[in-house]
């Protein structure tokens, strides 16, 4: 497989469509499933990652097959490469080194990866977890960490790139967080 760098992520109303599309997708290109679930509401969403020639074949495949059940499709080419340990839940940060912490939540989860990824790509932040739509309506929502300004760049570009998709829920810095405040999640 070549390098991955892209992501690429497919959401339907439909879990039978939603296993048609993620079938679609591996069957078009090279890709690697990081997650293929039903989601809150009844939702179904397919994340792929891969080169961004094999992403963007298997989106389109993958699309191609939902019809009217096609809620989002979205294919971000060269990701930061901190989104795909934020994605698995792998980053571990010493609680003692949280400076602070941004929280950004959108309505979508497709579009808190590209909220991620701007993120990552305009402070030096760490992100500590990206979170796509279990148990949040659908949702999506990013932690990140760093010195206070970088994380407050980080979340002001972030929740541009949301607010300008009209996809914004809500934003937040907490400055100096009480160690005990994200001990389930680092």
């Amino acid at each position: 497989m070549a390098e991955i760098h892209s992501i690429g992520l497919i959401e339907v109303s439909s879990v039978a469509t939603g296993y048609l599309a993620e079938d679609a997708m591996l069957k078009a290109a090279t890709v690697q499933i990081l997650m293929a679930r039903s989601i809150c509401s009844g939702k179904f969403l397919v994340a792929i990652a891969g080169d961004v020639a094999s992403v963007g074949a298997a989106v389109d495949a993958g699309a191609a097959v939902c019809g009217p059940s096609l809620i989002e499709k979205r294919h971000i080419a060269h990701v930061h490469p901190a989104i795909f340990p934020a994605i698995s839940m792998a980053v571990n940060v010493d609680p003692d080194h949280l400076r602070s912490i941004g929280v950004v939540e959108t309505f979508s989860a497709a579009s808190i990866i590209e909220v991620a990824d701007s993120a990552a790509k305009s402070a030096n932040v760490t992100l500590l977890r990206l979170h796509l739509a279990m148990a949040l309506g659908g949702k999506g929502f990013l932690l990140l960490t760093g010195d206070v300004s970088s994380v407050e760049a980080a979340v002001a570009v972030g929740s541009k790139v949301a607010a300008d998709e009209g996809m914004l829920v809500g934003r937040a810095v907490i400055a100096a967080p009480d160690r005990e405040l994200f001990r389930e999640y680092i």
